[in-house]
């Protein structure tokens, strides 16, 4: 993601900042433009400091859960992010952590929106249009049967993965390396996408299928096989988790995320200006990073300047004693599956 600064003294401001930690003006984020504006506190009207026009907030503002503005005249309440929750939890309940969690999870999804934003994807609300995508933030409570996934358009996360030693328990319970909200969210989506941008074009399904696929095979018969028997023991030659092998479709979704993954790195990295030169003699841990990867048609150069970033970001986590922030390995098989996303990607910048 990239960088964000303070309209009115130029700090730094993060993506989710509500003000600026330096003069405490208001901040709020543009999406038309992927800008992030700042307000006096002190005035009544939310009018920008550089631009002085008027604003207003999404209407989600008042839960502490969007910070994401809205030109004054608007007669849309909620953001072009907002519009997009058909369901959210029952915040009523003051006993409950749905207040919280769901905090959590529209920090992620906000995160996602803006990526496919920057791709110019077409992002319908399913509220209305049919073939739209729109998602349910929900409680299992009684109903064993809900299930993060997702469905027609429709992406359903449970609520508590929005609590981070639940979503913790799950990825121990579960034996991931690696489980995140915006990784749910960007697997998720990819199922909507899998659908918009593949499956109604028959040469690129075929071209699919070349790589991940016929995904014909009985779904539930193929989940249930890979929850039986697990992945193969040669899985990494081909794909970025064992989950990618239960199913053409998870591989698709699971490469689909990394590639998101991989994108917001090798961007923020950009924005940073990250120049990674380890103090010993080798080329192949060396990179600079100097353009923005959502310009660049070959997928090769992104590649390189991914592998070792994450090297470098893994060490500095594991100094801090904090997991991987990428604990998974890019085979050249993996590689062709990303430049196929890249591809169907690039014509929608």
């Amino acid at each position: 993601m990239k960088i964000f600064q303070c309209g009115n003294c130029n700090y730094s401001v993060y993506f989710e900042n509500y003000t600026c930690d330096n003069c405490g003006h208001l901040t709020g984020y543009r999406a038309e433009d992927r800008m992030m504006l700042s307000f006096d506190p002190n005035v009544d009207a939310l009018i920008s400091d550089r631009e002085h026009l008027e604003y207003k907030y999404c209407k989600n503002k008042a839960y502490h859960a969007c910070n994401w503005i809205i030109e004054k005249d608007n007669p849309e309440d909620y953001c072009s992010a907002c519009q997009l929750n058909r369901t959210i939890p029952n915040l009523s309940n003051p006993a409950s952590d749905n207040l919280d969690n769901w905090k959590n999870v529209e920090v992620a999804k906000h995160r996602l929106i803006y990526q496919l934003q920057k791709f110019n994807l077409s992002l319908p609300s399913k509220l209305k249009q049919e073939d739209g995508l729109c998602f349910d933030f929900v409680e299992r409570r009684d109903n064993k049967k809900l299930m993060t996934g997702h469905a027609n358009g429709v992406v359903t996360i449970l609520i508590k993965e929005g609590n981070s030693v639940l979503r913790e328990q799950a990825r121990k319970d579960l034996r991931e390396p690696y489980r995140t909200l915006v990784g749910h969210l960007r697997h998720e989506v990819g199922h909507y996408f899998w659908i918009k941008l593949v499956s109604e074009h028959p040469k690129i399904l075929a071209e699919f299928r070349t790589l991940f696929g016929n995904e014909t095979l009985d779904y539930s018969e193929a989940l249930d096989i890979y929850y039986k028997n697990g992945a193969p023991k040669d899985w990494q030659n081909s794909f970025i988790s064992k989950y990618a092998t239960s199913h053409p479709w998870e591989d698709w979704a699971e490469t689909w995320a990394h590639y998101l993954h991989i994108m917001d790195m090798v961007e923020t990295a950009f924005f940073f200006r990250v120049n990674v030169k380890p103090n010993f003699k080798t080329k192949a841990l060396k990179t600079k990073v100097s353009f923005d990867p959502y310009t660049k048609t070959d997928f090769d150069v992104i590649v390189r300047k991914c592998v070792p970033l994450s090297l470098a970001v893994n060490s500095i986590n594991r100094a801090m004693g904090i997991p991987d922030v990428y604990p998974f390995v890019i085979s050249p098989n993996i590689i062709e599956k990303l430049k196929f996303v890249h591809r169907l990607l690039l014509p929608k910048r």
